[in-house]
Order: structure tokens, then C-alpha cells, then sequence
């Protein structure tokens, strides 16, 4: 297996639809609405990095960046999500890629940091950890992270996109 990294070209469309639709068949905790908010996110202008993991040309996996706003002002912060890995490929690295080129290209946007909605023992390798005071509503704290790329920790109420309310 050899995964390339890149960023999302229009013919993939498609592809990181439906690989986003199998990432989260069987998943617990969702509403099986990730694929239609990659698309209204893409529609809306708001996916700032798009990332698609493919292996011999053929689409994996997937991982979603856009802006979100945080209650005191602070800004340059990204929500990460939904990042998704076709379930015959699970396990096997790729999110884990994903993740890190994910990371970069925040820093090649020269983001403040990063939140993201998960399971916070996957998600702490990667630096993500719940902030004190930086809270996304009706969510268990331990299961809304983040990670500081440059600058101070912010606090307030983190609002995602509109897009991620998109139901088809």
C-alpha cells in the first residue's frame, strides 16, 4: 500500500462523498450527515483545506478544515471534520496520515489552532486536548479538543460553520 496525500481536485468530488458515506455507516454517535457537510462546506466557499488519501489513484480517506469563530474574537481557528477513512482500510495508517497533512497545512495557513469533535485517546497524538473554558455546547468536554499552533490559548464558545447543521 502506498497513500498519496493531496489536496482535493473536482473530479474527486464524488469519491470523498461516497467515501465519507462509508467512513460513517456503522459509526457510533452520528446522524449520517458528514458526506452533505463536506458538500455544503465545499458549496459555501468554507472548506479551507481539503485532503484526499488515495491508494493506486483510487480514494480512501478524506479530511475537512474550515474556519470556525470563537466567542472572544479570536481568530485564524479551524474546525477539523469530518476526516474519513473507508473501512476496509481502517486501521492501517491512513487517518493518522491524514491527520498530520492536515496539521501542515494549517501551518502553511498560519493558523492559531485547530478544534475537532472525537475521541479524545485517537485525538491526543496529535497534540488535540480539551482546553479549559473553550467550549462547544451540549458536548462532554473531553470530547472537544483542540491544539495551539502559535499564539494564546482562547476561551468562549466555539461555533462551526453553518454548513455542519446541512441535512442533504
Amino acid at each position: 500500500m502506498c497513500i498519496n496525500i493531496r489536496l482535493e481536485e473536482t473530479s474527486d468530488i464524488q469519491s470523498i462523498h461516497t467515501t465519507t458515506i462509508a467512513a460513517f455507516l456503522d459509526a457510533p454517535h452520528t446522524d449520517h450527515t458528514e458526506q452533505f457537510i463536506v458538500d455544503a462546506l465545499r458549496d459555501c466557499g468554507a472548506l479551507s483545506v481539503s485532503l484526499v488519501a488515495e491508494d493506486s489513484s483510487k480514494i480512501v480517506g478524506h479530511v475537512a478544515l474550515s474556519p470556525v469563530t470563537i466567542s472572544n474574537g479570536a481568530t485564524d481557528w479551524y474546525g477539523l471534520g469530518p476526516i474519513s477513512v473507508v473501512p476496509t482500510e481502517q486501521n492501517k495508517g491512513i487517518g493518522s496520515k491524514l491527520m498530520h497533512a492536515a496539521l501542515r497545512e494549517l501551518n502553511h495557513l498560519n493558523a492559531n489552532g485547530c478544534v475537532l469533535l472525537g475521541d479524545p485517546n485517537y485525538y491526543r497524538r496529535f497534540g488535540f486536548e480539551p482546553i479549559d473554558g473553550l467550549v462547544l455546547p451540549d458536548v462532554p468536554p473531553e470530547y472537544f479538543q483542540a491544539v495551539l499552533l502559535q499564539g494564546a490559548r482562547p476561551t468562549g464558545v466555539v461555533t462551526y460553520h453553518q454548513s455542519f447543521s446541512a441535512q442533504g
